[in-house]
């Protein structure tokens, strides 16, 4: 489309049209979410509807999505990357299509089996719905397309509870006809990726390869915080010479941009490398190890909360306010979310202290879940775990990205994510599978309020102790002054 005559001209490249590809995520993003069955799918399966019962839902078909989760996660990280976004995007579609075709459709054990199969990959390809966004649009834009495609999401997630309880308790619609609404909304989304224009370039596969970029592009350090700036004349830190790189999307002539494909071994060294020198930050290391221990313990607890209230009171009895509750907890953490990041505090002296008090809060929330067996304190309990850990999830969130390149910032992710997996497939071969020790519900949640107690203890030591490191040293700072 023209502009207005004398004004200037357009940038070429994907950058300059970066609110039809944000728009076609964002819608995306959001029909992907509205499931309003997702609140009542224990229930689902528990009734009348597949007459499932307790050992098979909980012990043999839940467990089945992590273990899918884990082995799928690192070969769609690449895959995804070099494929470039939109193909991985267009087979998660794919996947809840047909995981939500099964739900309605299928029969017996094997066949939910296979269910929880393909929705462990609709989750694992979750990272190209997140990512995609990086590689058509300016880096200056990145934070305002990352907060739309989230704030779909979410509110998606929201719409789509609501919904379902809405439909449930004042309509009187069956579950069947929810899950129908869930197929229809994940198939309009798989319809609006077809639209998304295809990336050229991706951040590890294909750059491209053309002039310096502008001396205001700058990324930080992660061992300090240092700028590093692509600059004559100005010192960098050691090691770090390959941290600034080519921005995916630039203004250059367009004769000088040409895609290089990076040879895969390459790109797989340069990963190692990265991982070795940002896991050498002991900030860096700090918050990532309880990214990964409580996003694993998180998984657990919501993977089995609906059986956790189907044990306190079962459905079939009474009526059920799950979509309520899933809508208010995750509206309420998403509030929190917006005011932590208007906090100012030193995170870096009493991040690990306060770590450790709101995980010990965790805790409390999941072991009043478990032993006060009301439906009202259950449904209480779990909105407050959820909001601490959306809060606690944020600030790891905004410490490690603030640190990084969007590369190393991907990678780090990953790899959180991956540790994460790997606790929790351990935790669900041993606690919940019938393989293993095939514990009942409230067994299984006393075994995770101990675990979010035991990382408490693990960071009120590690906090204290780094406290008192840095009072030690301002005391011997301190000392020759007062000589």
């Amino acid at each position: 489309m023209a502009g207005p005559r004398g004004a200037r001209p357009a940038r070429s490249g994907p950058g300059c049209c970066w609110a039809l590809p944000t728009g076609l995520l964002c819608a995306y993003g959001f029909f992907c979410s509205v499931r309003p069955s997702e609140p009542f799918l224990t229930r689902y399966l528990l009734g009348p509807h597949k007459n499932l019962s307790e050992t098979q839902v909980f012990n043999e078909i839940y467990p089945v999505w992590t273990y899918c989760y884990l082995a799928l996660l690192f070969p769609v990280f690449l895959a995804t990357d070099y494929l470039r976004y939109k193909p991985v995007v267009l087979l998660q579609g794919l996947s809840l299509i047909i995981t939500w075709f099964l739900l309605l459709y299928a029969q017996g054990l094997r066949a939910f089996q296979l269910l929880e199969f393909f929705y462990g990959m609709g989750t694992a390809t979750d990272i190209a719905y997140y990512s995609y966004i990086y590689s058509v649009v300016d880096v200056d834009l990145y934070r305002k397309v990352t907060s739309y495609c989230r704030s779909a999401t979410l509110v998606g997630y929201t719409v789509g509870s609501v919904c379902g309880q809405l439909l449930v308790s004042l309509a009187g619609w069956s579950l069947f006809s929810l899950n129908v609404i869930s197929l229809t909304s994940v198939s309009v989304a798989f319809g609006t990726a077809w639209f998304l224009p295809m990336p050229r370039k991706s951040l590890f596969f294909h750059h491209a390869a053309a002039q310096p970029f502008s001396l205001e592009m700058k990324v930080m350090d992660c061992k300090n915080g240092a700028i590093v700036q692509d600059q004559p004349g100005v010192p960098r830190v050691p090691g770090w010479e390959d941290e600034v790189k080519m921005p995916l999307n630039r203004e250059g002539h367009p004769a000088e941009k040409k895609e290089q494909k990076v040879d895969a071994l390459k790109v797989l060294k340069d990963l190692w490398r990265d991982f070795l020198q940002c896991y050498s930050s002991r900030t860096m290391l700090c918050w990532s190890v309880w990214w990964a221990l409580s996003t694993c313990g998180y998984f657990q607890v919501i993977n089995y909360a609906q059986g956790l209230w189907e044990m306190v009171l079962p459905s079939h009895s009474t009526e059920i306010y799950n979509g309520g509750v899933e809508a208010a907890s995750t509206l309420l953490g998403a509030v929190a979310v917006f005011v932590v990041g208007h906090i100012k505090t030193s995170w870096a002296m009493w991040g690990e202290v306060a770590l450790a008090l709101f995980s010990f809060l965790i805790a409390a929330a999941v072991y009043i879940m478990d032993t006060v067996h009301n439906i009202w304190v259950c449904y209480a309990s779990y909105v407050v775990f959820r909001i601490i850990y959306m809060l606690l999830i944020t600030i790891a969130t905004f410490q490690i990205a603030t640190n990084l390149s969007v590369e190393r910032y991907a990678l780090v992710f990953g790899v959180n994510t991956f540790i994460a997996l790997a606790l929790q497939t351990l935790l669900t071969l041993i606690v919940v599978d019938a393989s293993g020790l095939g514990l009942d519900i409230f067994t299984q949640f006393m075994i995770y309020a101990s675990y979010f107690a035991a990382i408490s203890l693990v960071f009120l030591g590690s906090g204290l102790y780094s406290i008192m490191r840095a009072h030690r040293r301002q005391v011997q700072n301190r000392s020759p002054e007062s000589c």
